[in-house]
C-alpha cells in the first residue's frame, strides 16, 4: 500500500526538505502553502526525487481550508498516514514593543494553525493509525528574550503535542514534536517585528547555523523511524535543553543577561 503524507508550509524551507526526504522513499505527498509558486517548485522536485502528489493552496488560519485539504487527501490518496504541521512565521521584539495584533497574528498561525491541522486530519489518522509530526522550535523550550509571542506560540505546540501523545496512544496514533534551533531558511521573509535591528539580529543567527533544512529533515526522518517523541535536531539545542532541565536558574540568568545586551545594542543602533 502507498504511504501518504500531508505537509503545511511545503512551499519552501524545512517543509520542502521534509517533502523531498520522504519523496526519496517513494511517498505520495499532499503539499500545501500560501505560496503557489513555491508549491509548484516543491512538487517538481518531489517528482524528481521519486515521489508524487498534489498541491493545494491552504492558509492554516482558515479551518475550512484545512478540512478541504483533508477531504482532498481522502479523495486523491484514499486517506493519509502522516501529517506534518510545519507552516509558521517568525517574529521578534521586546514585550513592551509588541502590539496585541502581533500576538494575535503569531498565535493564529504558529499555534492555532497546528491545532486546526490536527483537528481537521484526526478522522483520517484514526482510520490509518497514522502519525502527527508538529514542528515547534527550541524557542518553545528556551524562551529567548525579545520573542515572547513566538516563544509562547511554539511552547503551545509542545504542550499540544504532549497532550495528544497521551490522548491518542489508545487509538495507536503516533505523535512527534520537532524543536529545531535556528537554521538556514527563508523564515525571515515572513518576519514581523517592531524594529529592523531585530530582523538583522535574527538574520545573523540564521546565517551562522551550521545545519541546513535538508540536514534537519534527514534527522527528523531517522528519529520518527525510531519512534522518538521529542526531536531536537541541533546538538547545541540538545545540550541547552539538558542544561535547562538540570539547572533552570542558570539558563534564566543567561537569558536575562542576553536581554540586557540586546537592549544596549538597540540603543546604540
Amino acid at each position: 500500500m502507498q504511504n501518504r503524507m500531508m505537509i503545511t508550509g511545503a512551499g519552501s524551507g524545512l517543509g520542502r526538505e521534509i517533502a523531498l526526504r520522504w519523496a526519496r522513499e517513494g511517498w505520495w505527498l499532499a503539499l500545501s502553502d500560501v505560496n503557489d509558486a513555491g508549491l509548484q517548485e516543491t512538487l517538481r522536485l518531489v517528482r524528481e526525487a521519486g515521489g508524487d502528489g498534489f498541491t493545494r493552496r491552504c492558509d492554516v488560519r482558515d479551518y475550512s481550508q484545512l478540512t478541504a485539504l483533508a477531504q482532498a487527501c481522502d479523495e486523491q490518496f484514499g486517506g493519509i498516514d502522516v501529517i506534518v504541521n510545519n507552516a509558521g512565521v517568525a517574529s521578534g521584539g521586546f514585550f513592551s514593543e509588541l502590539s496585541l495584533e502581533d500576538w494575535d497574528w503569531q498565535i493564529a498561525i504558529n499555534l492555532m494553525g497546528v491545532v486546526k491541522g490536527c483537528k481537521a486530519f484526526l478522522p483520517l489518522l484514526e482510520r490509518s493509525r497514522g502519525r502527527i509530526i508538529n514542528i515547534a522550535s527550541m524557542a518553545a523550550l528556551m524562551q529567548g528574550p525579545a520573542m515572547s509571542n513566538y516563544n509562547v506560540a511554539k511552547a503551545g505546540v509542545v504542550a499540544l503535542s504532549e497532550s495528544l501523545l497521551a490522548e491518542l496512544r489508545q487509538q495507536e496514533i503516533g505523535v512527534h514534536v520537532v524543536c529545531p534551533s535556528f537554521f538556514q531558511t527563508n523564515l525571515l521573509d515572513s518576519f514581523r517585528g517592531p524594529t529592523p535591528e531585530m530582523k538583522a539580529q535574527v538574520g545573523k543567527l540564521l546565517e551562522s547555523s551550521p545545519i541546513s533544512a535538508a540536514d534537519i529533515a534527514d534527522y527528523i526522518y531517522r528519529e520518527v523511524e525510531k519512534g522518538e517523541f521529542m526531536i531536537l535536531p541541533h546538538e547545541m539545542g540538545r545540550m541547552a535543553w539538558q542544561l535547562k532541565r538540570q539547572n533552570p536558574q542558570a539558563l534564566y540568568d543567561e537569558m536575562a543577561s542576553m536581554a540586557a545586551k540586546m537592549r544596549a545594542k538597540a540603543r546604540q543602533g
